[in-house]
């Protein structure tokens, strides 16, 4: 398969010309992302001396790599067609690296959470010396604020630009690395406290600095496990924040309900990445041919472009775990 191909489609769904083109402004993104988080991880390096704070932002920088690369893996890897071997289309890499991605966000915070605490509980006072610059002598400190001027401003407006591309694309690894970029500024700010602490004689002001960002991966990582586990686990879809119930599902009701012969219905409808897996269950009012069942399956699949695999199926009782009304109508 070629390239192009590959951009335009989802397995079977090919792309809408929006969501074709936010494709191939996200993959451009994430490529500048990974040239810049690649530079500032060497740049903090060079400058972060024995500040806490500096260390577990750099580690942070180190973890921001991780979405990208998981993003353009997984979108090369989802375009694949379905198979006898994968009759599901190879959707579901989408929730295997957002997984990934949220297991080293947590193990990191975790770890990160506990090196900072007992370098607080020891008492440990780092110190910052000074370099030779240019004939200069410079405050180490100055560097490294620098350097988390600059690891902070750039990917706050990359994330900006990525969160309505996640929305477009309903990409979850997307969004968790737009997430993480939106916070970027947080953690150049508490490195900067803790340099400043430092400077100023109030060394425990490091630490805190140091717990403060650990505690925001931490926060990332619990939040994205949640949302991965429950993709995985074949929980309703949801919208691409995890905020809600995904509307299309009540539209999927509503198209099922507006026919004379249905008279009850329900659907499950999964997340598998980009798409959703939809089965629709109609209790018919009397003889039901296969022509109804599949004007019903291709109306339905017209309603969003993230109904790849849509299932109309007529029974005589519904199944148990099936959302049968519209949420609107059962609030009412």
């Amino acid at each position: 398969m070629s390239g192009p191909s590959r951009v335009a489609r989802f397995g079977n769904t090919e792309l809408p010309p929006e969501q074709e083109a936010a494709l191939r402004r996200a993959r451009r993104l994430e490529w500048v992302s990974l040239a810049f988080l690649t530079s500032g991880v060497v740049v903090v390096y060079l400058v972060m001396g024995n500040s806490q704070a500096m260390k577990v932002a750099w580690i942070e920088d180190l973890l921001s790599l991780i979405p990208p690369l998981a993003f353009l893996l997984a979108t090369r890897r989802a375009g694949r067609r379905p198979s006898v071997s994968h009759p599901y289309g190879h959707h579901r890499v989408v929730g295997s690296a957002h997984l990934t991605a949220a297991v080293a966000l947590l193990g990191m915070g975790l770890f990160l959470v506990f090196d900072s605490g007992s370098g607080l509980l020891a008492g440990e006072h780092p110190p910052i010396g000074t370099v030779q610059l240019f004939g200069q002598t410079v405050w180490t400190g100055w560097l490294m604020i620098a350097a988390m001027v600059y690891t902070g401003v750039f990917p706050v407006i990359l994330g900006r630009r990525k969160l309505p591309l996640a929305r477009d694309l309903h990409d979850k690894v997307l969004y968790a690395d737009a997430d993480m970029n939106k916070a970027d500024w947080m953690t150049a700010a508490a490195a900067i406290v803790g340099v400043l602490g430092i400077a100023y004689g109030v060394w425990w002001l490091d630490a805190v600095a140091a717990l403060v960002i650990a505690g925001s991966i931490l926060h990332d990582g619990v939040s994205q496990l949640r949302g991965a586990v429950r993709d995985l686990l074949d929980g309703e879809a949801r919208t691409f924040d995890d905020a809600d119930v995904h509307p299309v599902v009540d539209d999927i009701l509503e198209a099922a309900h507006s026919r004379a012969w249905v008279d009850r219905a329900g659907c499950r409808v999964r997340d598998q990445g980009h798409v959703f897996h939809t089965e629709v269950f109609v209790v018919p009012v009397g003889p039901l041919g296969a022509e109804q069942c599949d004007e019903l399956a291709e109306a339905i699949g017209r309603l969003d472009w993230k109904l790849d695999d849509v299932v109309v199926a007529p029974v005589g009782a519904l199944p148990p775990g099936v959302r049968t009304r519209p949420r609107a109508a059962t609030e009412s």
